[in-house]
C-alpha cells in the first residue's frame, strides 16, 4: 500500500485527510494507476497541470514519470492562491 495525502481542496475532493491506494501486483504504482486508484473528482481534479506531486518529501519535476513502493507517502499538492 502508498499513502496518499491530498491537500488543499484536494482533501475535500478526496474526502478524507489521507487514502491507502493499493500497489499493483507487480510494477510500482504509477500516475495511471494512481488516478484509477482515486475518487473520480480527484482523479479529474489532479490531471490540472497546476497539481503538483511529491513522493516521501521529494517534488517531482514531472508527474507523468511518478513511480511508488509500498510504504510511499505521495502528496497531491494543489495549485497555490494568493493574493
Amino acid at each position: 500500500m502508498a499513502r496518499v495525502i491530498p491537500l488543499g481542496k484536494l482533501a475535500d475532493l478526496a474526502g478524507a485527510p489521507q487514502l491507502a491506494v493499493p500497489l499493483p501486483l507487480s510494477d510500482p504504482l504509477d500516475w495511471q494507476g494512481l488516478k484509477a486508484a482515486l475518487p473520480a473528482m480527484l482523479a479529474e481534479a489532479i490531471d490540472d497541470p497546476r497539481v503538483r506531486v511529491a513522493i516521501n518529501g521529494a517534488l517531482l519535476p514531472n508527474k507523468l514519470m511518478m513511480q511508488a513502493g509500498a510504504g510511499d507517502e505521495i502528496a497531491l499538492l494543489p495549485p497555490v492562491s494568493g493574493g
